[in-house]
């Protein structure tokens, strides 16, 4: 029976006769903590109390009562409530040796003054096997730093308690996995160690360092409203994680990228914080230095996510098309050859730019599917004009080939299935490549354009000079023609070093025994003057623009008729 019913029982209500009641019970029946107050001319008094209320260390005198000096206001106000029943929960001690207790208030009406039960059910134990299990889940076990769990909790802390002036910055380690990889995952944790220790020493008492990924480190600062502070502390972590760290036998130079994410650029949530100091990374990986975050960059972020969306969609279901523009023989005017070009429209009627959608696709891996279609699409459409014409034409397709596509894909037997399936000769189709794509991997990429040449294909590299090729490698590589990129093309009457560049790229294509193309021919006078320095080809909008299939098969017949 519970202590606050069992007293309901005695028949007398004197206040003696009530506490020796009481007391007995209280002695017996509850194994756990309790103890009875009155109110008493607005005073708490302390009736009785059990040995395991004693044991519990709660001193019952009212000067010195732990009980009554933190929940003396909500007994007060419960006894003058009315009410029967109120539970609670009650911390009390030091931050060392805090105490966690259920406390129940139950109401005993049996006295004249207003009297309550209060029952204290011990969770301490509990409490610290909790608060010791999330200190081990919110600690790297390696660097003994807060992991990504702590260090949120820490910067949600920051933001609960309405501190403005901070900034969260992002250090990834460049490398990393190299290190990893080439020394071991021994070498990689020493490495790991020391970059903690050394990022440790450069902060200030206040401010937090987590570890919050495999090479990830989180840093809390706080600004003081100085953010050029922040800055000054980027620089010096970059430089005191240059010191070379030794391991092994090597001495292993540490760099980093550094994103920042300042308070006026977050919102309230801890995660959002960090995850904006992580897509400033990504912008330090590509200029070298600490970056802070810029929401437009996030928003060009999520248009390209969206775009690849669009994109996946549209590569699957086969909804883009292929446009074609013409290469001429400079001299007589005669097409040579077409570039087939990708060109998307989407559900709503848009057109997307090559320029916008092409990067995407290489950066997702799009590019592959999107070449394979490319290559099919191109070689069906110059086999139908076949057909119409009632014989094989004498005209190249050029075909674009993207250095992600060279690299991941086995091009060479998807050409040879793709001109066997439509019935097309190799001599007609045409690889176009970036320098980019020759230079990469040279001998891998020597390799691959090998056994193209095998297919009877002839190979292009596009948009020449204005990569960084090496001049060895196109001797090297079974290269059979050179594009001379539109930028030299456009306005070169007026600018004797691009007519300068492009005689030498003339020359160099002549002794080399490679055909030229010009891109970018939009005046008669520029194609006579490449003709007479001793371009063989050209294409520009001065021919034609690209133009969809019928079209361009029609231009492709105009003479004929």
């Amino acid at each position: 029976m519970p202590l606050f019913a069992a007293l309901k029982t005695v028949e007398e209500p004197s206040d003696a006769a009530f506490d020796r009641t009481a007391a007995a019970i209280a002695m017996d029946l509850l194994p756990i903590a309790a103890v009875v107050v009155a109110l008493e001319g607005g005073k708490l008094q302390i009736k009785l109390s059990n040995a395991a209320f004693h044991e519990l260390g709660l001193d019952v005198d009212p000067l010195r009562c732990v009980l009554t000096r933190d929940l003396g206001g909500a007994l007060v106000q419960f006894l003058n409530s009315g009410g029967d029943r109120e539970q609670r929960s009650w911390r009390t001690g030091s931050a060392v040796e805090q105490q966690w207790f259920d406390v129940t208030f139950a109401r005993i009406d049996l006295a004249a003054t207003p009297r309550c039960l209060v029952t204290l059910v011990d969770q301490t134990r509990g409490m610290r096997t909790e608060a010791s299990l999330r200190r081990e889940m919110s600690t790297d076990s390696l660097t003994g730093l807060p992991n990504r769990a702590g260090f949120g909790d820490s910067l949600e802390a920051r933001i609960a308690n309405g501190s403005s002036q901070y900034a969260v910055l992002v250090v990834d380690l460049d490398r990393f996995g190299r290190v990893n990889a080439c020394l071991g995952s021994m070498a990689g944790d020493e490495m790991l160690i020391t970059v903690a220790r050394r990022i440790r020493e450069s902060l200030q008492p206040g401010d937090v360092l987590g570890r919050i990924g495999g090479d990830e480190f989180g840093i809390m600062l706080e600004t003081g409203g100085d953010r050029a502070a922040i800055d000054r502390a980027a620089t010096q972590i970059r430089a005191l994680l240059a010191t070379p760290v030794r391991l092994r036998d090597f001495e292993i130079r540490i760099t980093c990228s550094i994103g920042i994410a300042f308070e006026a650029e977050t919102t309230d949530d801890a995660e959002d914080v960090i995850r904006k100091a992580q897509f400033a990374v990504r912008r330090s990986k590509e200029t070298g230095q600490a970056e802070v975050y810029d929401t437009r960059a996030l928003d060009r972020a999520r248009e390209r996510f969206a775009m690849e969306t669009a994109l996946r969609r549209a590569v699957e279901a086969e909804q883009l098309t292929l446009h074609y523009q013409p290469i001429c023989d400079l001299a007589s005017g005669r097409i040579v050859a077409f570039e087939a070009l990708a060109r998307w429209t989407t559900e709503d009627g848009s057109d997307i730019p090559p320029a916008d959608f092409i990067p995407v696709a290489e950066e997702s891996g799009l590019i592959v599917p999107l070449g394979r279609w490319v290559i099919d699409r191109a070689l069906r459409t110059l086999a139908e004009w076949d057909k119409r014409a009632g014989t094989p034409l004498d005209v190249q397709m050029g075909v674009n080939i993207s250095p992600i596509q060279l690299q991941r894909d086995q091009i060479a037997p998807l050409v040879a299935d793709a001109l066997k399936t439509h019935g097309v000769t190799g001599d007609r189709l045409k690889l176009e490549l970036t320098e980019s794509a020759l230079v990469t991997d040279p001998d891998g990429t020597a390799e691959t354009l090998r056994a193209l040449k095998a297919t009877g294909a002839t190979i292009a590299m596009d948009d020449f000079g204005t990569g960084y090729s090496n001049l060895a490698y196109l001797q090297k590589l079974p290269i059979d023609t050179l594009k001379i990129d539109r930028s030299f093309v456009t306005g070169m009457m007026a600018d004797r070093d691009k007519i300068a560049i492009v005689r030498a790229v003339l020359s160099l294509a002549s002794a080399l025994g490679m055909a030229t193309v010009a891109e970018g021919i939009e005046s008669w006078a520029v194609s006579q003057t490449l003709s007479a320095l001793g371009c063989t080809y050209g294409q520009g909008y001065h021919f034609s623009r690209p133009l969809p299939a019928e079209q361009a098969y029609a231009l492709l017949e105009a003479p004929r008729g």
